[in-house]
């Protein structure tokens, strides 16, 4: 198991301070209003979304990396909420997310599976997840994610646990991650885009684009 408060103590950011590359690519597909960014860490992605208007909460199990976080934002002129908490333990409010994000979010199997559950309940109708994670081709390379099988995602696996989405974009590819000193180099990864069914009322579209 990762040390995330050892992990982040380090000086500077882990996995840098600018936003992953695939959700730099893809997060137009965020309908306006609320996101949910789960195992932040240091909050590069969440910064980054706020100052696209969203207004971000991000959960981590490392209070060291989130008041990182909330440092990085404070200096970018950003607001963002942070929640303290394993994700085993975290609850996603239902209804309540336009978006909710998940990169590079290895956790054991029984979590993940739980949190994957939740997140079509959790998204509001018309609410995106986007996620990319490490494939089991990536262990062994030691360039980023943990070194077992279980905690690692492929598309088989996200397809059983993401019931009721329906796929914008799912693809199993290998890419270069450069993002800090932990993750850099070629990668196996996953990357799917989903959506949740149904439109949202007009009221609530576009609510809270100022932050929170």
């Amino acid at each position: 198991m990762t040390d995330w408060d050892a992990r982040y103590t380090e000086p500077g950011f882990a996995f840098g301070t600018e936003p992953n590359d695939f959700l730099r690519e893809q997060a137009h597909h965020l309908p306006r209003g609320r996101v949910l960014c789960l195992a932040e860490g240091e909050g590069r992605n969440a910064v980054w979304l706020a100052a696209q208007g969203f207004a971000v909460t991000a959960v981590d199990v490392s209070r060291i990396g989130l008041d990182k976080a909330q440092r990085f934002a404070r200096e970018r002129g950003m607001r963002i909420s942070t929640v303290l908490c394993d994700l085993a333990a975290f609850t996603i409010e239902p209804g309540a997310w336009q978006g909710i994000v998940s990169i590079f979010a290895h956790v054991p199997a029984e979590t993940r599976r739980r949190v994957h559950a939740a997140v079509p309940v959790g998204l509001a109708p018309g609410g995106v997840l986007l996620l990319e994670g490490y494939r089991p081709a990536q262990i062994g390379r030691g360039t980023g994610g943990p070194a077992d099988d279980a905690r690692m995602l492929d598309l088989a696996r996200l397809r059983e646990e993401l019931p009721g989405l329906e796929w914008l974009l799912a693809r199993e590819l290998e890419r270069e991650v450069v993002e800090g000193r932990s993750h850099t180099g070629t990668a196996a990864v996953v990357q799917v885009v989903a959506r949740r069914a149904g439109v949202e009322p007009l009221s609530s579209r576009g609510e809270g684009a100022r932050g929170v």
